[in-house]
Formats: structure tokens, sequence, C-alpha cells
């Protein structure tokens, strides 16, 4: 079984509609040690939603922590709670995204403009529940970008109990920007978190934003206890096959790309049993072979097959064909 003891020197970063149940065991298939985030899940869904459908997971995905979408102290603690029972290896408070749909629920990213709340919640949070709660951010937001302002909000949720803040190294505007452009738009700040980490040296300082190799994360690590990357695993998912090694020191087999798919092959199985269907899977199996021979026409045999009824792992059998 994988080891639930949590090392953030690298982490793949929760991302919606992405970071499901489905990616996340295809990632454990490349890195034992990498730690993984689940979907932004919202504390009305799991008090109210069906619970099971929201929280459930593989034990193989440990390590695993929950983002948690909430700004009621309350509520959260509560949901904390119920994250731990369910096995969660850590909590993390959404304090980053900025959609209009966030917004008009209190949370995400404008919580920055409320350190005091932000700071109660996490209270909250660790009264009810005994594994870590971390924090999720950006250097700040809108016109509130300024490094004085960035650090109160740290020290003042520092003071509530966080002692690890993961810092998505841009700002986000909350008005006049999509979700998507306030990925790119924004300009890269790495110098500030990197002067948190000076400020702040008992803190835990995980930086995220625009980290697209291992070669740049192994640069950052430099200057910072850990690093997040996002949408590049998504698109290049075997860089993970190189985590490890690299940044764990950990030398044991590394899967080939063909090995991964033919290990998913049990667990795809098993999800169609239970009526999952293979698109479902297999869209997060796309970047595979990115960057190799074969690459494009693995996707295109499972984009144009993998969404029809009844299809099956031989979607991926036949698809690994064009890869040898």
């Amino acid at each position: 079984m994988v080891s639930t003891k949590i090392n953030r020197r690298f982490s793949v970063a929760p991302m919606l509609d992405w970071t499901d149940r489905h990616s996340r065991y295809f990632y454990r298939l490349m890195s034992r040690h990498a730690l993984l985030y689940s979907e932004m899940v919202t504390t009305g869904a799991i008090l109210q939603g069906n619970r099971q459908r929201h929280l459930g997971f593989n034990p193989e995905e440990h390590p695993l922590a929950l983002q948690l979408g909430g700004s009621d102290p309350g509520d959260l603690a509560l949901c904390a709670k119920i994250a731990e029972d369910y096995g969660y290896d850590e909590i993390n408070l959404n304090v980053g995204c900025p959609s209009d749909r966030v917004q008009n629920g209190r949370f995400g990213a404008c919580l920055m403009a409320e350190p005091e709340l932000v700071a109660e919640c996490v209270t909250a949070m660790r009264q009810a529940a005994s594994i870590p709660v971390t924090i999720k951010s950006r250097i700040g937001i809108d016109d509130m970008d300024s490094y004085p302002e960035l650090t109160r909000f740290i020290s003042v949720a520092a003071a509530g109990g966080c002692e690890s803040f993961i810092v998505h190294a841009r700002k986000a505007w909350l008005s006049g920007l999509s979700p998507k452009q306030n990925r790119d738009i924004p300009p890269l700040r790495y110098e500030m978190v990197f002067q948190l980490k000076q400020d702040f040296p008992r803190l835990e300082i995980i930086i995220n934003g625009g980290i697209n190799s291992l070669e740049a994360s192994l640069e950052l690590l430099d200057r910072v206890d850990g690093v997040m990357l996002g949408r590049e695993i998504y698109h290049n998912p075997y860089l993970l096959s190189q985590v490890d090694s690299r940044l764990f020191g950990d030398d044991y087999p590394i899967k080939s790309r063909q090995e991964v798919i033919l290990a998913m092959i049990p667990y795809i199985q098993g999800q169609l049993r239970q009526g999952v269907r293979l698109n479902c899977i297999a869209r997060h199996l796309l970047g595979l072979f990115h960057g190799v021979d074969g690459a494009r026409a693995w996707r295109r045999h499972i984009s144009e097959n993998a969404n029809k009824n009844g299809a099956d792992e031989g979607v991926l059998l036949r698809a690994l064909e064009f890869t040898n």
C-alpha cells in the first residue's frame, strides 16, 4: 500500500473537471510520492449532496488531499471531520479560484480580502479534524496586490493555525477576466513567493503557476519548500514518471507508457462493470504519449471511439497499436 505520509515537495494541482478519481488513479501509476489533490468540492455539495459521489476515492490514490470551497467556519469544520473520516490525508481551503460562481458563494480568491475570516475557518477545521489544514491562494486580488498586503494575509491565516501555504504566483482579477484568462494574463511574480519563504521561514511555502518541467521545478526548490504543477501534468502526464527519482530519490522501476495503460485495464474493467462510461476515464489518458511517435493516432483513436455505446478497454488496447 502507498504510504500516506505527506511530502509536499511535489504535488498535482486541484483542477475542476480534471483531477477526478479516475485521473488520480492514473497519475498514481506513475508516481508513488506526488501529493494528489481532488477537484474543489464545496461545503454545500458535501453537506447536502451525494457525499459518496463527491468524496469517494480509491485507496491507491494516497497520499490525497481534499480541496474545500466554503467560507462558513461551522460548515467547513463539519466537512473537515467528514473528510478525515473518509480517509483523506489533508484538507486544503480554496482561497484562489476567481470564478464568478465561486465569488457569489463567498469563497475562493475573494477570501484574500478577509484574512480574519480565513483564520477563523482554519481554526475551526483544525479543531474538528486532526489531519493537516492548508491554504491555496493567489499573491493578491484586484488592486490588493502589494507585498505588505500578501504578508498580512499570510500572517493572519498562520495565526489561525495554517502552517502550509500553496501560493499561485499570479494575482487574480475578480472582474473583467475569466478564470481561464486569470491563469495566463496577470504576470507571474515568483519573487513575491520567494520573499515569503525568507520572511516566514517556519511556514511551508509551495509555489504554483507556470511551472512546465522538472528542471524548472528543481530550480524553484532551491527557493521554496515545494512545487505544484497543474495543466502541464494534465497535458503531459508521463512527466510524473520521473518525479519520484528526480525529486524524491526513489529509484524503483519506472513503467513504460504502454505498461501504464496495461496497468489501467483492470481498473477500467471494474469501473465499466459499475456503469462508468469509458470516455469518463479515457479522456484523462489522451496526453500520455505527448511528444512521442504515435501520439496523434493515439489521441484520435480514443477521441473517435471511447464515447461510443458499449466502448470498453479494447479501444485503448487498439490505440496502443499505433504507438509501437
